[in-house]
């Protein structure tokens, strides 16, 4: 997989598997632009990955639960053409099974990072992505989004969040195909993060024996989006153990 002269934007890119990929990204040749509900803490991930394999980073801050932070993302418009890859991997995580647990702003926070700030995103970058000759749009769901799926402890809200993130995905696949846009969406369980700067990520234990690894999703991503552009994959869902 080459991704050299690409342009990739990763949201929820201050730690964990967003991270991840932008190190990932950086290390296979793309601009990588990366963000975070805090400046600090994108700006952390840029220098980690521009440390690492020397990648063209910036970073931005987004609150995706908030349509202004996220129309301050055409700020990138300053320092690229077009978008190739947009990475929808941000959103709040919300635990707890009882819907009384949580206060209403916690609610409210979760619904709109997960289900209109993916919208908004797509919408404030669709005009660069369009001016890639082959633009990906990949979006982290959850299995929380399946149908009849309860094994996660995830807030009821968390679940009304990713139900409706997947159900966007879904129409706008259908939509963007004619522009050559394709959009990949992801339905993992909980799985294991990793630490692509730490010596154990490339040797975790991936056998069907173990839990699903931050390893085997990124590389789900990868091989979706370089397929030639005939091959639309539109979704991923994993076996749960």
């Amino acid at each position: 997989m080459d991704l050299t002269g690409r342009t990739v934007v990763v949201t929820g890119a201050g730690r964990g598997f967003g991270r991840a990929l932008a190190l990932k990204a950086g290390r296979l040749g793309a601009r990588v632009f990366v963000s975070a509900r805090s400046l600090a803490a994108a700006q952390k991930v840029a220098d980690e990955v521009a440390t690492d394999s020397g990648a063209k980073t910036d970073a931005f801050a987004c609150d995706l639960a908030d349509p202004a932070s996220i129309r301050a993302l055409d700020g990138i418009t300053a320092h690229a053409d077009r978008v190739d890859v947009l990475i929808n991997n941000g959103a709040r995580y919300l635990e707890g099974p009882d819907l009384w647990d949580a206060a209403d702003d916690a609610i409210t926070d979760t619904i709109a990072s997960g289900a209109t700030g993916t919208v908004l995103t797509v919408k404030h970058f669709l005009p660069l992505l369009r001016a890639s000759v082959g633009a990906d749009v990949v979006n982290l769901v959850s299995s929380a989004a399946e149908a009849r799926n309860h094994r996660s402890q995830a807030h009821p809200a968390f679940y009304a969040a990713k139900a409706a993130q997947a159900g966007f995905a879904d129409i706008l696949s259908h939509r963007l195909r004619p522009e050559s846009i394709r959009v990949i969406s992801l339905y993992p369980p909980d799985f294991m993060d990793g630490d692509p700067l730490h010596s154990t990520w490339d040797h975790a234990s991936r056998t069907a024996g173990d839990p699903l690894t931050a390893q085997s999703v990124l590389d789900c991503v990868l091989f979706a989006i370089g397929q030639p552009r005939d091959c639309f994959i539109r979704s991923f869902h994993f076996e749960q153990m």
